[in-house]
């Protein structure tokens, strides 16, 4: 398959990236029932052209950069890569990124409608499950840092898993609570008046 244009390419890592730990990368459609796009980060990059005559600059578009990074340190990632492989706009090398992208990330991995070989609506409903799964628990984006520096991400990841399993915990506690603490009614001669006892710890229910 041919990589389609800029915007195609967009939404579709929008679809991807949406309901995911990574939505903050993609934002919102206006208009367009809640279809998201990839918030691609292009960079450009201007660098003055010493002459005797008037100044002069001479202007590079990346069309991709990685998110969340100054100037500087993108440039030097960008630095690492051979010169053939910058995204710079118009060239080989943002081209056969988009290449790299739809092969390690094809539409039908992702939308069961694209997938031929599914013969069911099981299949089907297997494989919507199976996206949202992998959307949740393994899909991530690399994070760009110097050596001793790219903790963010992992740090938020932590927190996110740390929140949820207390989510969890409480739930499973309220359940035990509330299996243990039936109610027994026991009535008082001389007011009428109804004790309820936890069954569990024998303290009275209010």
């Amino acid at each position: 398959h041919a990589p389609g244009s800029n915007s195609e390419d967009d939404q579709r890592m929008g679809r991807l990236l949406a309901d995911s730990p990574c939505c903050h990368l993609t934002a919102k459609v206006k208009g367009g029932g809640g279809l998201r796009m990839y918030k691609r980060n292009r960079m450009i990059v201007t660098n003055p052209v010493v002459s005797r005559k008037d100044p002069t600059f001479n202007t590079t578009t990346y069309e991709w950069a990685p998110a969340g990074l100054n100037q500087k340190l993108a440039m030097q990632y960008m630095e690492l890569l051979p010169e053939s492989r910058h995204p710079v706009s118009g060239t080989d090398g943002a081209l056969g990124r988009r290449r790299q992208l739809l092969s390690q990330l094809p539409v039908y991995d992702q939308d069961p409608m694209q997938c031929q070989s599914l013969s069911s609506e099981e299949e089907i409903s297997s494989m919507i499950l199976f996206v949202k799964q992998y959307k949740q628990e393994v899909l991530g984006v690399g994070e760009v840092a110097l050596p001793g520096e790219g903790s963010s991400l992992k740090e938020a990841a932590n927190q996110r898993a740390a929140k949820e399993a207390k989510v969890q915990c409480d739930m499973k506690d309220t359940a035990q609570h509330q299996d243990h603490c039936s109610g027994s009614a026991a009535v008082n001669g001389t007011d009428d008046k109804s004790e309820y006892l936890c069954s569990g710890c024998h303290g009275n229910i209010v």
